[in-house]
């Protein structure tokens, strides 16, 4: 079954990956879908932003739900941007660069990661610090790509 997911998620995300050449995953609606990445860390859920509460940084607009989280980020943006670029963490783990869906997050040691949907994340879980070194060690040749 963990090869079956992985062969889907390569064969689905792959055409993706390769359309993002930016360091940030971003779509229309800018970094994480519009979602604010301070909220994952205060609310602990993922909080839909709004446009009058935006930055942009790294090339990429990011969405706030209040202009306390957009003062929180603006101050210390490395702690609440999502690792990777917002980037799905198990692709980065196996060297490519995935899309993410917002709710599909967790929280490590203070740091958000995104991955592509649940089940991608439940697989990602099961070897979390292994995963994690993986993409840690990958992500300087996977955000080139």
């Amino acid at each position: 079954m963990k090869k079956l997911i992985t062969i889907l998620f390569v064969i689905f995300t792959l055409p993706q990956a390769f359309a993002q050449s930016s360091e940030v995953f971003t779509t229309e609606e800018g970094a994480i879908h519009g979602y604010d990445p301070v909220a994952y860390f205060k609310e602990g859920n993922p909080v839909k932003g709004k446009k009058e509460f935006s930055t942009l940084w790294s090339g990429a607009q990011w969405s706030f739900s209040t202009t306390q989280n957009l003062e929180s980020f603006k101050a210390d943006p490395k702690k609440y941007a999502p690792q990777y670029g917002g980037y799905c963490a198990y692709g980065t783990s196996e060297g490519h660069k995935a899309p993410t869906q917002p709710d599909a997050f967790t929280i490590v040691n203070d740091k958000l990661y995104l991955n592509y949907n649940k089940d991608v994340k439940a697989e990602w879980s099961k070897n979390q610090k292994e995963r994690i070194q993986k993409a840690d060690k990958n992500w300087s040749s996977v955000k080139k790509q």
